[in-house]
């Protein structure tokens, strides 16, 4: 699971909750005043996150049509994807307006959508990039109306969602407007993999809660589920090969059929996010027993899953091979982390065949996680492990192997030295269930720290955060991944050039709290920014912009 015990930061904050709620209270807040005096120097700041690679602006203001039409155009405009996130975009834009007001002339009554690649196919590496055009409004523009103009559909996505984000509702007028027109944006992501981990075995989380979050990692142009779905804890994923190994999930009303699972991946392709599921292999695999005891060494020691059995590697045979129905994402993630192999040594019929194979615990863990990836890669998926696999045996690790990393600092320029490609996820800023990590921490963390060299920077695909579900389930889980998880987004979607520069609290805290409040209208439970602990409620009235 690679997940750290919540006990750490849980016990300082029940002490500072119930003995010191003015420390709380006041260790972060913001000055309100102080919020007020820069509100005229925040009219200079672009709200748009995250912020786009290469834009410019104008002062005018143009008015936008309820009744907005799609023109599509090019060889993939017609696409399915593009016309029902136009239709989603526009219920969001025109929330509070449905029809057009009786005698106004609007100055935006069409969107051209231009993509140039018929493709659909969503892996790794996807051109996403888009261009979005305003005009002004005069005779002299050279561009009509609003433009999106992308080499795939998903690159259509993220123009779209830009554009959502340069509408806003009037109160006064009970119209949308368009500010700061003309724009012109020319956009592209930094990382190919921007990542989030959803934990659904400490907790199990409904497929409409899953469905809110990857529709919200849309919003700040995430791009990848991380999946883990099962764990020691509970099995609750349809496995057809072998049905009894969902009678490891919490109860018969907590799990996810086949179905489910397809449903949650073609959701995502929608919204330009891949899938990756996770089958953490061999340790954190004690819920795997309960339908097969045979795959515990014993009754009294339930994991690692038995090395010395065939069985256990048919049956990891026949979950990957009915996961690949499901999941077509190039990356499967293989786990691989906390293995104590103590449980196999003090096993008799393990421990002899240790010794039968003139093997140590430690060089088990190994032959384990090589033929789990060797099922892996037969069926053409690219593995990917957390990182003590590769601080343990990097030498023995398939080529192809991914490695993520999450213990510390330094992993990633040590696997990128050697060749391998890895993610970045210090669990020091970038695990979401540590909830005393602020959000510039989460925002100044950098996936190339300590990585100089042009070839090896392209070997990091990117980063990810990590929502582990030990303290959140349905009732916290958005509350908990935002906006903190939005921080991370900017860093692995903005260029280092584009990035607001200066003084956060100035320039980046104001539109990290718009883009928080973005959320809250878009009905995602994001908690305020600047809270001592991640999570955590408003301390007092106030409005969502001046925390």
């Amino acid at each position: 699971m690679a997940s750290s015990n919540p006990k750490t930061y849980l016990i300082p904050l029940t002490f500072f909750l119930i003995f010191s709620p003015s420390l709380v209270i006041s260790s972060r807040n913001l000055n309100l005043k102080q919020h007020k005096l820069n509100n005229e120097a925040n009219n200079n700041l672009t709200y748009i996150w995250p912020l786009p690679s290469d834009y410019t602006f104008g002062n005018q203001t143009l008015t936008v049509d309820p009744n907005l039409s799609l023109i599509a155009a090019g060889n993939g405009g017609n696409s399915l994807i593009v016309s029902e996130a136009f239709a989603r975009y526009k219920s969001i834009i025109f929330k509070h307006t449905s029809s057009a007001l009786k005698g106004v002339e609007y100055d935006v009554t069409k969107l051209n959508i231009n993509v140039h690649s018929a493709d659909e196919v969503l892996q790794l590496g996807v051109d996403e990039s888009y261009s979005l055009m305003v005009a002004g409004n005069d005779e002299h523009s050279i561009v009509g109306g609003i433009t999106i103009e992308a080499n795939s559909v998903y690159g259509a996505l993220r123009g779209l969602e830009t554009f959502s984000q340069l509408c806003s509702f009037d109160y006064g007028t009970k119209s949308v407007k368009l500010h700061k027109a003309p724009w012109y944006i020319q956009d592209k992501p930094r990382f190919s993999y921007r990542g989030l981990l959803l934990d659904t075995s400490r907790h199990y989380l409904p497929i409409e809660i899953i469905k809110q979050v990857i529709e919200s990692m849309s919003y700040a142009k995430l791009n990848v589920l991380h999946w883990h779905i099962i764990d020691e804890e509970s099995f609750p994923l349809e496995v057809p090969s072998y049905p009894n190994l969902w009678k490891g999930s919490y109860t018969k009303w907590e799990r996810y059929t086949t179905d489910d699972a397809y449903e949650i991946v073609n959701f995502a392709k929608m919204r330009g996010i891949n899938v990756m599921a996770e089958v953490d292999v061999p340790g954190h695999a004690e819920s795997w027993g309960t339908g097969y005891p045979d795959l515990w060494p014993s009754l009294s020691c339930r994991e690692p899953l038995d090395v010395s059995k065939n069985f256990t590697f048919d049956l990891i045979s026949g979950i990957l091979a009915d996961m690949r129905k499901i999941f077509p994402f190039e990356l499967f993630h293989l786990g691989g982390d906390e293995v104590h192999t103590d449980c196999w040594n003090s096993t008799p019929h393990v421990n002899q065949w240790l010794q039968d194979h003139e093997m140590t615990g430690k060089e088990a863990y190994q032959y384990f996680v090589l033929k789990a990836q060797e099922i892996a890669i037969s069926l053409n998926w690219t593995p990917v492990n957390w990182e003590e696999t590769f601080n343990t045996f990097a030498s023995r690790l398939n080529p192809r192997t991914v490695v993520h990393n999450w213990l510390g600092s330094g992993v990633c320029p040590k696997a990128v030295a050697q060749g391998f490609r890895c993610i970045f996820s210090n669990q020091g800023v970038w695990y979401l269930d540590h909830l005393d990590v602020p959000w510039d921490t989460v925002y100044n963390a950098e996936p190339l720290e300590g990585i100089t060299d042009a070839s090896e920077q392209k070997l990091v695909i990117g980063g990810e955060v990590c929502m582990w579900g030990e303290t959140a389930d349905a009732s916290n889980v958005q509350q908990t991944i935002w906006p903190r998880a939005a921080a991370a987004a900017e860093r692995l979607w903005s260029s280092k050039e584009s990035e607001s520069s200066g003084n956060l609290t100035l320039t980046v805290l104001p539109r990290l709290e718009y883009f928080r409040c973005l959320l809250t209208r878009r009905g995602v439970q994001a908690a305020p920014v600047t809270n001592f602990y991640a999570r955590s409620p408003p301390t007092g009235p106030g409005s969502c912009y001046y925390q």
